[in-house]
């Protein structure tokens, strides 16, 4: 038997049993245990009468469907990323919006760095090789790819997964660091993870192994584009573990082609999950599907930290990751 005085809750994807459990104790909750994605029309319909929506990256949350549910008052994010999210739409509305930012930065910095460990030494390229029973012996120049270590890491965003990768990079395979932001770091960050700030333009021609990590914007769109591609190393090799939108799929599939660079790691496409056509044709480039968080005790903490939100918000709490708290006091 429902409560009616509980407030009513919408969890848009399949997620962990005890984190549905958490915020059953609170609300009267629709699961969505097909882990269906829904249409625009869907997800309105589902959250019709709903307080609040625990969403993912699959969810738009635009003035549309707030318009069209009038009741909801918080839309919690499992996501670092929240350009699902029209942020001033949910302020002009009074809708807390959040995210679930630091618990997953080691995490995806470790797969961040595997993924250009992967694309540098040519890992899939090889595999692929290998199944295809291809190999049948040794040869001095199989397979070679450049060096890891003491080469020069680029990073393009520098917030605190760039700074872990950066960490690593540094620390552990003696790697120059330089770093493009939009704001430079503070002296001591910067020494703390052995990086010198330059250009972008001097970010593109002195790397041997670039890492994106920009969060998504229109003014991100397209950052890496067949301009900035031509300005890169033809040896260098380029790693996408941001949003996908920032790198043009299409250019980088053509100078991946073109050999105009060795190589590219892509955890993130424009409108995933489909992927540009061009990307599956080419060999030098690894694919994987937008798991760079996608660890047990990582997304576990990021469910956690969501249903955490959703749980103040609607109990007359204070939300840990509000990305709009001035709502709260309106």
């Amino acid at each position: 038997m429902s409560d009616s005085n509980r407030p009513r809750v919408l969890v848009a994807r399949r997620v962990f049993d005890s984190v549905v459990q958490r915020l059953a104790a609170h609300f009267e909750v629709e699961a969505n245990d097909e882990d269906t994605v829904w249409s625009k029309a869907e997800l309105i319909a589902r959250l019709q009468g709903k307080s609040g929506a625990f969403i993912t990256g699959s969810e738009r949350i635009d003035a549309e469907v707030l318009d069209a549910c009038p009741q909801l008052k918080a839309v919690c994010n499992m996501a670092v990323g929240y350009n699902n999210i029209d942020l001033a739409a949910c302020t002009a509305r009074g809708v807390l919006a959040s995210n679930t930012p630091d618990v997953l930065t080691e995490t995806t910095a470790d797969f961040g760095f595997a993924l250009m460990m992967a694309t540098a030494r040519r890992l899939a390229e090889s595999e692929h090789f290998l199944r295809r029973g291809e190999w049948s012996k040794w040869a001095y120049d199989m397979f070679i790819g450049p060096d890891v270590h003491g080469a020069t890491l680029g990073i393009l965003g520098m917030g605190r997964i760039g700074r872990a990768i950066a960490r690593r990079g540094h620390l552990g395979f003696g790697m120059p660091v330089i770093y493009h932001n939009r704001s430079r770091l503070a002296p001591e960050l910067e020494a703390e993870v052995g990086a010198s700030y330059v250009s972008k333009d001097e970010l593109l021609a002195q790397s041997d192994h670039l890492v994106i990590v920009l969060p998504y914007s229109p003014e991100s769109h397209h950052a890496i584009g067949a301009a900035e591609l031509g300005r890169m190393k033809s040896s260098a090799t380029l790693t996408n573990i941001a949003r996908g939108g920032i790198v043009d799929d299409a250019a980088l599939a053509q100078a991946l082609a073109e050999r105009r660079i060795a190589a590219a790691g892509l955890d993130v496409f424009e409108g995933e999950p489909k992927v540009h056509p061009a990307l599956l044709s080419v060999p030098n480039v690894v694919l994987t599907p937008h798991i760079a968080s996608a660890s047990v005790r990582t997304r576990l903490a990021m469910a956690d930290l969501a249903a955490d939100n959703l749980i103040a918000v609607l109990t007359g709490g204070s939300p840990p990751t509000p990305l709009n708290p001035q709502v709260l006091s309106g």
